[in-house]
């Protein structure tokens, strides 16, 4: 089933003690261009993201937007500085004996000292938060996909509907060449016999000329390749794969025959066809171009 490129996505999700956002938008583009906003503190893990996403998008210019909560998975980490603590130990003892004091040293009293205890943050297992990032990510794509895979049916569908519309007129098209030729050699012989009036008419010299013309405006080989590029298109519409650049390429072939057709009659009817046949091409002309 096609998807479209434009879509949106979000997860939420407490890991590790971490509260983890991660939003995902896209919007029609050539290629895949993906950019990746979140903490500067992060950044280690842009790659794998960039990687997941690349993994479920073809083409299209996505952003991920990404934001963490570290304020419970703060973890304090307190150090002691032995050496500086037993130094400081040692001065105040050397303090009480040159000064006659009894005062007792606790820890309490040496820990009040500069330096003596350092509090920092715990290191974070960088693979491990990078998984748990890209564990939030897996579940905001899913629901990108999700969204892009609604929007796909309901281009599918309209696109199905005009492939409809330019089968009718194709048909349309082959019914009525015939008759243009025929009317054609009406047309030829009625102006010979009033140019030649009583002289009689040579017969075969107008088949001559109606199949000269038959030949000039004859239209099968376009129809029988359009009828196939619809067929085409129809099998795409029903696949797995991306196939929106695929689809693109055939609509302009879709267009080239039926501008052949065009420049191929000589009949009003027929040209009216054409002008509603080239209208239903240039609309899923657009349609495809939302489609990965």
């Amino acid at each position: 089933m096609v998807k479209s490129m434009t879509g949106y996505g979000r997860a939420r999700e407490t890991r590790s003690g971490r509260d983890i956002t991660v939003e995902v938008r896209s919007v029609n583009n050539r290629y895949l261009d993906c950019a990746v906003k979140m903490p500067r503190a992060y950044i280690f893990a842009e790659d794998a993201v960039k990687a997941r996403v690349q993994k479920a998008v073809s083409r299209g210019k996505v952003d991920v937007f990404i934001t963490i909560d570290t304020s419970a998975a703060d973890e304090a980490v307190v150090k002691l500085n032995r050496p500086l603590a037993q130094g400081y130990y040692k001065a105040l003892c050397e303090i009480n004996e040159a000064c006659g004091l009894e005062s007792e040293i606790t820890a309490s009293t040496i820990a009040r000292f500069p330096d003596v205890l350092t509090v920092t943050k715990a290191e974070e297992d960088l693979e491990s938060v990078a998984a748990d990032l890209c564990a939030v990510l897996d579940d905001a794509l899913a629901a990108y996909n999700r969204m892009r895979a609604t929007e796909g049916e309901r281009l599918a569908a309209d696109i199905g509907s005009r492939l409809d519309t330019i089968e009718h007129i194709t048909g349309m098209v082959e019914e009525r060449s015939p008759q243009t030729v025929a009317e054609y050699r009406a047309r030829l012989t009625a102006k010979m016999e009033e140019v030649l009036q009583s002289t009689t008419i040579d017969e075969a010299r107008i088949l001559t000329e109606a199949a000269i013309f038959a030949d000039k405006i004859a239209v099968d080989e376009e129809t029988v390749r359009l009828r196939s590029h619809v067929s085409q298109l129809r099998t795409m519409l029903v696949s797995d794969e991306p196939m929106g650049r695929k689809m693109d390429f055939l609509i302009q072939e879709v267009n080239r025959e039926s501008n052949t057709i065009g420049s191929k009659c000589n009949d009003i009817t027929i040209a009216r066809d054409v002008v509603a046949l080239k209208a239903e091409v240039e609309k899923i002309r657009e349609q495809v171009q939302n489609i990965e």
